[in-house]
C-alpha cells in the first residue's frame, strides 16, 4: 500500500477535496474502524487518519470513490463544500423582459416534463459491492471474509452475488446462507432481496493446509442486478488478496503479535460473525501473551507467554 497516493495530482480533474470531518462522522456513526476502511480503500490507517484531519488539500478521485464505497455513501456526501458569497442584488428588469423570462421558464418546464415521460422506463442500476479480506493468513487457518452490497435503486429486484474463492480454498460457513449445492469451481452464490438498505455477506474460509508460505491468493467476484428486461453486472471492489505467511488474520500489520489496536476490531468482527467458525480463544491468548510464532511442522500458532 502506498501512502503517497494522497499527494495532489498535476491534473486537477483527477483530484477532489474531501471533508475530513464528514468522513470521520460517517465512519463513527456506522461503527466502522479505520482499519476496515483502510483495507477497503487499499491504503494505511495513517492515511485514513490524515484524510480525516484534512492533512491534504486534495486526494485522487479514485481513492475518494473507494473511500465513499467503504463508508457506504455517495461521493458527494464526503466532498468539501466551499461557502459561496450571497449574490449581489440587481435591479429588476423592465416588464417586457420579465414577461420574456416567464415564457422561457414555462417552455423549459414543458421540455422537462416531456423528457421525464420519455425517460420514465425503468433502467437497472448495479449496486456497489466492496469486499474486505484480512491482509495475512496461515495454512489451515479459518479467516473471515465480508462483502457489503450498497443498494442504489430501491425499486429494483433481487441481486445475485458471485464470489470466486482461490483454488483449493474451502467455504466453512456463511450468513446469510449461500445457494444450496456444492460450490462450482470455487464460486459461491448468494441471492439477496432488493431494497435500499446495505446488505452484508459474512463468511469464513479455510486456507489449504498445504498452501505454500509467502504466497498470495486472489479473490474475485461480481454482482448482477436485473430490473424488467435490463440486466447489469459489476465487479466487486475492495481488497482482493490474502498473503499466506504464517501470520494470524487478526495481526493486521504482521508484526508477530496482536496489540491493543488490533484486538478491538478482531473482537467486533468475531462477535458479528459468531457461529461461523472463527477461533476467538486463540486471538485472546495471543493478545494476552507477548506474541506468537508459527510452527511449520505442526502447522499451528504457538503463543509466547
Amino acid at each position: 500500500m502506498d501512502e503517497n497516493t494522497d499527494k495532489p495530482e498535476k491534473n486537477v480533474f483527477q483530484a477532489v477535496a474531501v471533508d475530513g470531518s464528514s468522513v470521520r462522522n460517517i465512519r463513527e456513526t456506522k461503527k466502522l474502524t479505520q482499519l476496515y476502511v483502510a483495507n477497503v480503500v487499499g491504503v494505511t490507517t495513517d492515511t485514513i487518519s490524515r484524510w480525516e484531519n484534512n492533512r491534504y488539500p486534495t486526494i485522487k478521485r479514485d481513492n475518494a470513490e473507494k473511500l465513499a464505497a467503504a463508508l457506504e455513501v455517495s461521493l458527494d456526501e464526503i466532498l468539501r463544500r466551499e461557502e459561496e458569497p450571497p449574490p449581489a442584488e440587481e435591479p429588476l428588469p423592465p416588464p417586457s423582459i420579465r414577461r420574456h423570462h416567464w415564457l422561457l421558464l414555462i417552455l423549459l418546464g414543458v421540455t422537462v416534463l416531456v423528457a421525464t415521460l420519455l425517460l420514465s422506463r425503468p433502467i437497472a442500476t448495479a449496486p456497489s459491492a466492496v469486499r474486505w479480506l484480512p491482509t495475512f493468513g496461515a495454512p489451515g487457518e479459518i479467516i473471515p471474509v465480508q462483502v457489503k452490497v450498497m443498494h442504489r435503486d430501491p425499486g429494483t429486484g433481487g441481486i445475485i452475488v458471485r464470489v470466486q474463492l482461490p483454488a483449493g480454498w474451502q467455504l466453512v460457513n456463511a450468513s446469510p446462507r449461500p445457494a444450496t449445492g456444492q460450490p462450482s469451481g470455487g464460486e459461491v452464490k448468494w441471492l439477496l432481496p432488493g431494497g435500499s438498505d446495505t446488505s452484508t455477506i459474512s463468511c469464513t474460509v479455510r486456507i489449504p493446509r498445504d498452501a505454500p508460505l509467502d504466497s498470495a491468493a486472489s479473490f474475485a467476484g461480481k454482482v448482477v442486478l436485473q430490473s424488467g428486461d435490463s440486466t447489469r453486472t459489476e465487479n466487486i471492489g475492495g481488497t482482493g488478496k490474502v498473503t499466506v505467511n504464517g501470520r494470524h488474520w487478526a495481526d493486521s500489520n504482521g508484526d508477530g503479535r496482536i496489540d491493543d489496536n488490533e484486538i478491538m476490531p478482531a473482537y467486533y468482527l468475531t462477535e458479528e460473525m459468531k457461529g461461523l467458525g472463527l477461533d476467538w480463544q486463540t486471538i485472546e491468548a495471543i493478545w494476552s501473551g507477548k506474541g506468537y510464532t508459527w510452527d511449520k511442522t505442526r502447522r499451528e500458532f504457538v503463543v509466547i507467554p
